[in-house]
């Protein structure tokens, strides 16, 4: 292939009709006319931000009798979720209703935003986002903005030596051009607002825009008209991180090697030379991060490690929408200011009375850990599914154990209704238990305050899932049991295990995690053996017929003899025992199952044992019972297998591959741990 063929190739890829709508420019006339059709263009930063979040869509669902509303742009479907945010839905909730009440200029458009919580509870990741997402947005037709360039400055005493266009260093919004006293004035007359969006635009220029127009007006006799026609071109903004456009990011340094000019620019000593003084506007780099994040976000990084000398700064951006640039007057500005910070920190600001100001200008939004089991166990499949672990497989519930034991550090034991904690844990999660409501989670909750804003982040087992994946021993596979013991291991040198009490509490719950695993991998084998569809058919078959004759007074003929016999008592009994209906309830428990036959009936459909969930069990159960000696499982224990019990294993093993997600390995595994925990079983009777 000649190279001019593959460089068209390359070529073809490119949005052509984007790139040119992304560098449109036109004269302040057409500008004008965009907002006329297109009066959002004028939003300041929180609307954009709100409305940017909007623009995904929402779902609504009910938590335990509380409507709550998931905002899809947290999934970050746009960027394959790297980013997204699981379980936190209702904190989400809250930091979309202060952007909502700051877009609409009730008072938090006043304040910083403070995500906080405990250390890896996704606080960046929401800045991170929202960066991401304004970035994207500005680049949508519906999320257009514009800013503005002097032009034509050659032969004035504006101009500078290297060129005779000057952008504006704060991406100020063109309608800023027309002066505050008549701008109101002039939006309505020229009928700019519409019944959805009302234009509104607050705020000066900046320091170096100022002393342009001053100067230009000055040439032209004051004739405004003149200066923006012969010296203004409008030019769509796309905002960017990496070019620090619209979009800051602060972090705090050592003391020694930062000072404030950071934040709001400083003087540019090559150009003084150019411009003879350092009072000069042009003569000033408008760098900083309040600049440059002018009509977007800033971000905070670790906002409260700030020297307080920074904190000025901060408290006058947020309340006044003000900066003050070394040697100029305060300056407007318009962006989301964002931070976030850990629970140490706060606390500190909440003991230091000097940062009293900064607490009331602050809108604190708690960012928990996830105290919901499939949301923690969704973190770490984005990372360790089977889809993204080519070089080794991932044992079933090798995940979630991990994420129970996560979750289970992050809650409170229970003060009463007789729970253990995985009984709560499974109330969390939405499982049903007997003899506990939607109600009882609620009182659960409110109990319990601090739930989540303590315990051991997802980075800590994502790094032993990790270890885990890269030790040598599982042959290709890893189990719960090794990701466990990382876990376990990886207490000893925990940085942030403050005391021994806690250290052992936590090692405390792997056994708890083990248990519940013990009695999962239980079922799995159990369902297993009792998948003999043909001899659980015919195992139900014969259950229907007795209870058919019990409910009915009639007598049962017997497939053998042909004889007709009572009953089976003994047989309805051994099922029914399985599933624990009482002796005094076996006849509710018959009648309910030939009323749910009866019903069926009635619409023409066939009964199917699977089809009531609690039959299906009680037959597995039994099934499983009448299997297991005749399969000698326990015999796995011991060196010697037969070979009729040998293939009957195999094929357990096989649907355990087919039914559950195991590999040759890990359904091996499974089988002799099952069967060492029958054998001790043994040991016990």
């Amino acid at each position: 292939m000649a190279a001019s063929s593959m460089i068209q190739k390359i070529a073809a890829m490119q949005d052509y009709k984007l790139y040119k709508e992304l560098h449109w420019e036109g004269s302040f006339e057409d500008y004008l006319q965009i907002v006329r059709e297109r009066p959002q263009v004028t939003r300041n930063a929180y609307q954009r931000v709100f409305d940017m979040i909007i623009s995904y869509g929402t779902e609504e669902y009910i938590d335990n009798k509380k409507k709550l509303v998931r905002y899809n742009f947290f999934k970050d479907e746009d960027g394959g979720g790297a980013n997204a945010i699981f379980g936190l839905d209702i904190p989400l909730m809250r930091l979309v209703h202060v952007l909502k009440a700051a877009s609409e200029g009730y008072g938090p458009e006043k304040r910083v935003i403070l995500l906080h919580g405990p250390v890896g509870s996704s606080k960046s990741t929401i800045a991170r986002l929202l960066k991401l997402g304004i970035e994207k947005y500005s680049r949508s037709s519906e999320g257009a903005l514009y800013s503005f360039d002097w032009v034509n400055l050659a032969g004035t005493e504006l101009a500078g030596k290297e060129s005779d266009r000057f952008a504006s260093p704060m991406n100020e919004e063109p309608l800023r051009l027309i002066p505050m006293e008549w701008r109101d004035k002039a939006i309505a007359e020229l009928g700019l607002s519409n019944e959805q969006y009302k234009v509104k635009v607050e705020g000066d220029m900046d320091p170096a825009s100022r002393f342009i127009i001053k100067a230009l007006l000055t040439k032209y006799d004051g004739d405004w008209a003149k200066m923006i026609a012969n010296h203004i071109r409008v030019r769509r903004l796309v905002l960017s991180e990496k070019d620090r456009v619209g979009i800051g990011t602060f972090q705090p340094k050592d003391e020694k090697n930062q000072d404030s000019t950071e934040l709001t620019g400083d003087i540019n000593y090559r150009k003084i030379a150019e411009y003879g003084s350092d009072s000069d506007p042009r003569a000033f780099n408008f760098d900083g991060e309040f600049n440059i994040a002018n009509r977007g976000i800033v971000e905070f990084i670790e906002v409260l490690k700030l020297d307080v000398a920074f904190l000025y700064d901060l408290l006058g951006a947020s309340q006044e929408h003000k900066i003050k640039p070394k040697k100029f007057a305060q300056t407007d500005i318009d962006e989301v200011i964002i931070g976030h910070t850990n629970e140490a920190e706060y606390k500190k600001l909440l003991n230091n009375e000097f940062m009293e100001a900064l607490r009331d200008r602050t809108i604190k939004i708690d960012i928990p850990y996830i105290t919901k089991l499939t949301e923690e166990i969704r973190i770490y499949e984005k990372d360790f599914s089977g889809a993204k672990i080519k070089a080794k497989h991932v044992a079933p519930h090798t995940l979630e154990v991990a994420a129970m034991w996560a979750v289970l550090t992050r809650l409170e034991d229970p003060k009463k209704h007789n729970l253990s904690l995985i009984q709560k844990m499974k109330l969390y999660d939405g499982k049903v238990l007997p003899g506990y409501t939607q109600d009882t989670v609620k009182e659960l909750r409110k109990e319990s305050k601090r739930e989540g804003m303590e315990g051991i982040s997802p980075r800590y087992v994502q790094d032993k899932i990790s270890n885990a994946l890269v030790n040598d021993s599982g042959e290709g596979t890893i189990n719960p049991f090794m990701v466990m013991n990382e876990l376990d291991k990886g207490l000893r040198h925990h940085s942030l295990i403050t005391n021994e009490e806690q250290r052992k509490r936590f090692q405390e719950i792997i056994g708890l995690v083990k248990r519940e695993y013990e009695e999962i991998v239980k079922n799995e084998v159990q369902r297993a053996i009792s998948a003999d569809e043909d001899a659980i058919a015919k195992l139900a078959a014969n259950y229907i017929d007795n209870i058919k004759a019990y409910t009915l007074k009639e007598k049962v003929k017997n497939r053998y003899t042909g004889q007709d016999e009572e009953p089976d008592e003994r047989l309805m009994r051994s099922i029914e025992e399985k599933i624990e209906i009482a002796e005094n309830r076996k006849d509710d428990f018959r009648r309910e199952i030939m009323n749910f036959i009866g019903a069926l009936a009635i619409d023409g459909k066939k009964f199917q044992w699977s089809t009531n969930d609690r039959l299906r069990r009680a037959l597995e159960l039994k099934l499983f019972e009448d299997q297991k000696d005749s399969i000698k499982l326990k015999s796995l224990v011991s060196a010697v297998v037969d070979k009729d019990t040998q293939e009957k294993i195999d094929i357990i093993k096989s649907r355990l591959i087919k039914n559950f997600g195991y590999n040759e390995v890990s359904a091996t595994d499974v089988l002799n741990y099952v069967a060492s925990i029958f054998a001790r079983g043994d040991a016990k009777d």
